[in-house]
């Protein structure tokens, strides 16, 4: 038998680091053959000001060897290109992006044009991988090499992945062209999830067991945190902070 290739991941590690300082950790030891990139979001974008705490974080990954994207929305189209020029710039200069997520981008014919305008600013700041987040299928122009490096042309929960029906124009595109990012996967169809993605021709993916409104703050299935050192006297473990009492 033949065996499929086990796509790379894309981790969307949404979850503040003095939150989960280990899922962040977890991620930078898996290095870079494991992981294609990992996209930093800070607050649906840059934020207002640089957070010692993500700095932090993105130093010790790029150290790794791993990409990071900025999380850049777009709206499907809707937000000026300026307005999304000017934050993946600032990514770039507050945590050393060396690539954009183009989320909620917009997969209809009349948006190609200006995906592409979003694309040629980005490589003209320096971004050497641009991702268009489409989270579905776009018109199969927007595979063109002239756009993204990688379109994620699924996001949505484990049951939505298993009745998905591919397009038959993915065929004609190499499988590193495409992602697909699956979360309320539970840990016993975790395995199932990653052959799937693999057999759909996805080369980068990512599943999670996390859902609701965030279901990219839990770690992907695969990678696990260290344990926690052990030591001659029983200690209270640390609280771990809010996300209100988290430092900027």
């Amino acid at each position: 038998m033949i065996s499929t290739p086990a796509a790379r991941l894309l981790v969307p590690l949404y979850v503040h680091p003095a939150v989960d300082p280990a899922a962040w950790q977890a991620v930078a030891a898996a290095g870079p053959d494991t992981v294609r990139a990992v996209v930093l979001n800070i607050a649906d974008g840059p934020g207002p000001a640089p957070e010692p705490a993500f700095e932090q974080a993105a130093a010790e990954l790029t150290e790794a060897g791993i990409p990071l994207l900025g999380y850049v929305d777009t709206a499907y189209g809707g937000r000026p290109h300026g307005e999304v020029v000017a934050d993946l710039l600032t990514f770039r200069q507050w945590y050393g992006t060396t690539g954009v997520y183009f989320d909620q981008a917009a997969g209809h014919p009349a948006a190609l044009a200006h995906y592409r305008r979003l694309t040629t600013a980005a490589r003209a700041a320096g971004c050497s991988t641009v991702v268009l987040g489409h989270g579905a299928h776009p018109e199969p122009s927007f595979a063109e090499p002239e756009l993204g490096d990688l379109l994620v042309t699924f996001e949505g929960s484990w049951a939505e992945y298993d009745a998905l029906a591919l397009p038959l124009w993915t065929g004609h595109h190499p499988a590193e062209r495409f992602c697909h990012l699956v979360y309320q996967v539970p840990a016993r169809a975790a395995e199932a999830a990653g052959a799937l993605i693999a057999s759909r021709r996805a080369g980068v993916g990512c599943t999670v067991p996390g859902g609701g409104d965030n279901p990219w703050a839990t770690l992907p299935h695969g990678l696990a945190t260290a344990p926690p050192a052990a030591t001659g006297n029983p200690a209270t473990p640390p609280s771990t902070p809010k996300l209100s009492e988290c430092p900027t």
